[in-house]
């Protein structure tokens, strides 16, 4: 289990000195074998609320405990050593590095092509067309992502972390998408999406406002809220062309 008690996250603008709050009184509790889908508007800060529980970034205010530990002080590499893993919104790209090399190291042994290709198959990609390949800018970014997903499949875990996995992705159908992280239901998995075929699989959905706390519940329960944040945002944004 995640616990969140608490957390702010902000920034301040060295220039003029004025502090930007991203997140504040953040309190959250994602349970053990459970899909966990974070939305809200843009600005509300869900890829950053990933960085804090992963460790790439550090809450400003609060802690946060895995299984009743505090971990708001340790590492990207020691959660990671946990069983936290991470696919970001804008995958890394690795020159020099070929698919197969990074499916070795994400999975800490070296596989065969049989094995390559149980990882690959499941983010609808031919082994055989890309273990020789580099993770570089002759990849698109629908083909990084999908490499992405497969190595954090590759590294296993207790504990999924992912940054709208969907973004970029148009030849792989979403009903591929779901299954993969439905077969992670035993894990406690957190999505960041605003898809309504990923919120679908959801156990329990996060809402998040810039202006206020964030609302909680299952699907059913969270429909109505989420339904009325887009709409709310279509009128902002319609104001805003306008």
């Amino acid at each position: 289990m995640i616990e969140l008690r608490n957390i702010g996250y902000s920034v301040t603008d060295e220039r003029t000195g004025r502090k930007n709050v991203i997140l504040s009184g953040i309190d959250l509790v994602f349970p053990d074998n459970s899909i966990n889908v974070i939305t809200g508007q843009n600005g509300s800060g869900k890829s950053t609320l990933i960085k804090l529980i992963s460790g790439i970034e550090k809450p400003t205010e609060g802690s946060i405990l895995y299984n009743g530990r505090d971990i708001t002080d340790t590492s990207i590499t020691d959660r990671a050593k946990a069983g936290f893993t991470t696919a970001f919104q804008q995958p890394v790209r690795f020159k020099g590095i070929t698919v197969g090399k990074l499916l070795d190291i994400a999975s800490d042994h070296k596989n065969n092509l049989a094995g390559l290709c149980d990882y690959l198959s499941v983010v609808g990609l031919c082994a055989r067309d890309y273990i020789d390949r580099e993770m570089n800018d002759s990849l698109s970014g629908g083909e990084l992502k999908r490499v992405e997903l497969a190595m954090a499949i590759a590294k296993g875990g207790d504990v999924f972390l992912l940054d709208e996995p969907e973004a970029g992705i148009d030849l792989w159908s979403f009903d591929s998408l779901t299954k993969l992280f439905t077969k992670l239901r035993g894990k406690t998995v957190l999505i960041v999406s605003h898809q309504s075929k990923i919120i679908d699989i959801a156990d329990n959905i996060v809402l998040l406002d810039r202006e206020g706390k964030p609302e909680v519940g299952t699907r059913e329960e969270m429909l109505p809220a989420i339904s009325a944040s887009r709409n709310v945002c279509s009128v902002m944004e319609g104001s805003t062309n306008g």
